[in-house]
């Protein structure tokens, strides 16, 4: 789980930010996890209690979400933007981990809803990765469940704080390469939105069999296509052999994508 882990923080981080980052991690005690990180929670198909947390201070996840923004050409985002873009790294790599979850139990296994919220055990095997871009370093903290733990591998052996081990990440082009191969046949939810609308408690409560709810979209616009939650092109509604589909029309570009997160 932590090799796996520090190996999808490398790939997710090189591919988005344009760098090459060097990752280490380093058992810690469960105590040092403190509150004051921004935190999301994730939860994964395994079972209710199959999570994960990562954890980054400030400097950290600005760090991190100001070089993704400038790797898409935004060089003065605003602080939820660039909250918004660590925060979809981290989605990115619990995804991947996922996908190698799914090779470990032998099902599919995906991210469920996640949330943003500080580790509620006490006792979870904890684990801090250094990483490194260049002469700045900036560190981000994992948390496991025992029972995700126990999921990626049958006997784990439990953190002990007094030696903590450091290891090397898996970050060499070739094996970068073998962990990308590994997730080329790992399933992801599409869905298509025909558009939005906000409407007051009072008219949801009115709605009934046959009441139309008006769209933000025009017919004449082209349609998001969704990938993991986060908008990755736009299309227009064809029909194939008697069920919808579409076609696609526009990929959006990343600096687009950052700002249609869903």
């Amino acid at each position: 789980m932590v090799e796996e882990w520090a190996r999808q923080l490398t790939r997710v981080l090189a591919s988005m930010t344009g760098e090459s980052p060097y990752v280490t991690y380093a058992a810690q005690a469960p105590a040092d996890a403190t509150a004051d990180l921004l935190w999301w929670e994730q939860k994964f198909s395994l079972g209710p209690k199959a999570l994960a947390w990562a954890g980054a201070s400030e400097r950290s996840w600005q760090e991190i979400g100001t070089r993704m923004l400038r790797s898409a050409g935004v060089d003065d985002g605003t602080q939820e933007d660039i909250r918004g873009s660590y925060v979809e790294i981290i989605r990115q790599v619990l995804s991947g981990v996922a996908g190698a979850l799914s090779a470990k139990a032998g099902k599919e296994v995906s991210c469920e809803e996640g949330i943003e919220g500080p580790p509620s055990l006490q006792d979870a095997p904890t684990y801090t990765f250094e990483i490194s871009v260049g002469d700045v370093e900036f560190p981000v903290v994992a948390v496991f469940s025992p029972e995700l733990f126990q999921q990626a591998e049958p006997a784990p052996p439990q953190p002990d704080p007094a030696e903590k081990p450091r290891a090397k990440s898996a970050a060499s082009p070739a094996q970068t390469a073998n962990s990308i191969d590994l997730l080329l046949d790992v399933e992801l939810p599409v869905s298509i939105s025909f558009g939005r609308a906000q409407l007051p408690l009072k008219d949801v409560i009115k709605l009934t069999t046959g009441s139309i709810v008006e769209l933000n979209r025009a017919v004449s616009e082209p349609v998001d296509v969704i990938v993991n939650n986060c908008v990755i092109a736009r299309g227009e509604v064809v029909v194939v052999e008697g069920n919808f589909g579409v076609r696609i029309r526009q990929v959006i570009s990343r600096q687009e994508r950052l700002r249609t997160l869903y």
